[in-house]
């Protein structure tokens, strides 16, 4: 079926559905340049069983039998599809491809499951009969999962511990799959770190071997017409092979145009000793891994970080739109713009808490901070956006954070000066958000993400907090500071 055919039927299936129901199952459709480049990451030389799970209209199935039609192999695909409306698309797809399979004397078989694939897949896997696939191709939903629901509970009785729908359908796939099998699926990023995928990457390590990632520089790109903005990526999987090597490829976008390839050893993705499991993806312009940089943890600096402890609907009592004498600042991200604060400012959050004991818990002293965004918003070209909060800034003795800020402490109080301005600007550089984006599978900054990140020493921190006082706070500035330092 010809791809531009396919891409329309996509759209024109997309613009069928409920967009509220569509939004409660998770349903984005994958694009046909999407899924020629996942079917073309496969082997077909066996006769082939293949899984695609929440298989829309079948772009993923189509391209996959585009390629076992080339290849002269026979194959049986089965596909689960829960929504009527996209189940109507997909068999008129589906059958498509086995006239096309009989035309070229290729056996292509085909089946359309309309149940819940997690309900029927924990049966399969609950008897050794149970079917088993050579191949697994997914573009699963994303949705989280509620602990006590229904699937949460049957993922459970077969081992299965995890906290969305699409970490769900990629472990059931592999436990699906024969010893040998492959698994090709476009699924966010945020798996590869966090605890609550930890089990989940666990599970894929254990049990098999990751062979390619693809990465997407635009994290908006993949699924444009669907407005997806999680960061997806591709992985190629084989079952119970060993692990070596992991290739990385890049792509600007789904267009797949000009792909850059690089060869790296597994232990540059999984640390050896690293007991969380994180999997790290190397961009091209990632930081080295020897880079004297990335040193120490934060409480070898004697330094922490926290979620902003001021969770304003929680203490919406005490806002004031504007600071006073019975008042402490409260500090929101919209209060630092281009490393300069702002305030009071004029905004529908207040400016100010007033002062009362029962807030004091959530309060820290005046002094130096740190302050990285949780969220960074689309225009902003780093990932990790910090700032200083100086004492001057606020001319008070207490100050609260609001909950969008992670912030640098140490024991509940400000950092000496020349460390924050040389976390900061650690934090700011080019070479930091290279480091990041191949750590972190999330759009958004976390904690945990912080606390778990080698640092500089605090002797290097220092150095360069005095110079960063001294030199200007534009990007190509901050480059050359953390070059002199780490030459140093």
């Amino acid at each position: 079926m010809n791809a531009n055919v396919l891409d329309d039927i996509r759209k024109e299936a997309s613009q069928r559905l409920d967009q509220s129901k569509r939004g409660a199952l998770g349903q984005f459709m994958t694009p046909s340049s999407i899924a020629a480049f996942m079917a073309s990451l496969f082997t077909y030389q066996k006769p082939i069983s293949l899984l695609d799970a929440g298989a829309g209209v079948g772009s993923l199935t189509s391209a996959f039998l585009e390629r076992a039609i080339t290849a002269g192999t026979a194959t049986h695909a089965e596909t689960w599809e829960i929504d009527a409306t996209l189940r109507e698309y997909l068999q008129q797809t589906l059958s498509h491809y086995a006239l096309k399979g009989k035309t070229a004397n290729v056996s292509i078989e085909t089946t359309v499951h309309p149940t819940d694939f997690i309900e029927q897949a924990v049966l399969n896997l609950g008897t050794q009969r149970g079917r088993r696939f050579t191949h697994a191709i997914l573009n699963p939903p994303y949705k989280k999962m509620a602990s006590h629901s229904l699937h949460r509970l049957l993922l459970r009785k077969i081992g299965i511990e995890t906290v969305n729908l699409y970490t769900a359908f990629a472990a059931l796939s592999i436990q699906l799959l024969e010893n040998g099998g492959e698994m090709v699926a476009i699924i966010p990023r945020s798996f590869c770190n966090g605890p609550y995928y930890r089990p989940f990457r666990a599970l894929l390590l254990n049990q098999g071997a990751i062979r390619q990632i693809h990465l997407f520089d635009s994290r908006s790109k993949a699924f444009a017409d669907d407005d997806v903005l999680q960061e997806n990526i591709i992985i190629h999987y084989v079952k119970g092979v060993d692990q070596g090597d992991v290739k990385i490829t890049t792509s600007h976008d789904a267009t797949f145009v000009n792909i850059t390839e690089t060869i790296h050893p597994f232990e540059a993705i999984v640390h050896p000793h690293d007991a969380e499991h994180f999997i790290r993806i190397p961009h091209s312009n990632a930081a080295p891994a020897t880079s004297p940089l990335f040193a120490l943890g934060l409480r070898e600096i004697g330094l922490e970080v926290c979620t902003g402890p001021v969770v304003d609907f929680r203490v919406k009592e005490f806002w004031r739109a504007d600071p006073g004498p019975d008042t402490v600042p409260l500090l929101y991200p919209h209060h630092l713009s281009e490393g300069t604060l702002t305030y009071p400012k004029t905004h529908k959050k207040p400016n100010a808490l007033l002062r009362h004991p029962a807030l004091d818990k959530w309060l820290m002293p005046n002094g130096h901070y740190v302050l990285v965004k949780r969220f960074s918003s689309k225009e902003e070209r780093r990932r990790v956006v910090a700032y200083v909060v100086r004492p001057e800034d606020c001319c008070t003795d207490r100050l609260g954070f609001e909950n969008h800020w992670n912030v640098f402490h140490t024991g509940k109080q400000g950092l000496d000066k020349d460390v924050a301005y040389g976390l900061a600007t650690f934090l700011n550089s080019s070479i930091l958000d290279a480091h990041f984006r191949a750590f972190s599978g999330h759009t958004q900054v976390n904690a945990t993400d912080l606390r778990t990140m080698k640092y500089p020493d605090r002797t290097q921190l220092t150095r360069l907090g005095k110079l960063a006082q001294q030199t200007p706070n534009d990007q190509a500035s901050i480059d050359q500071l953390i070059e002199r330092i780490e030459s140093a």
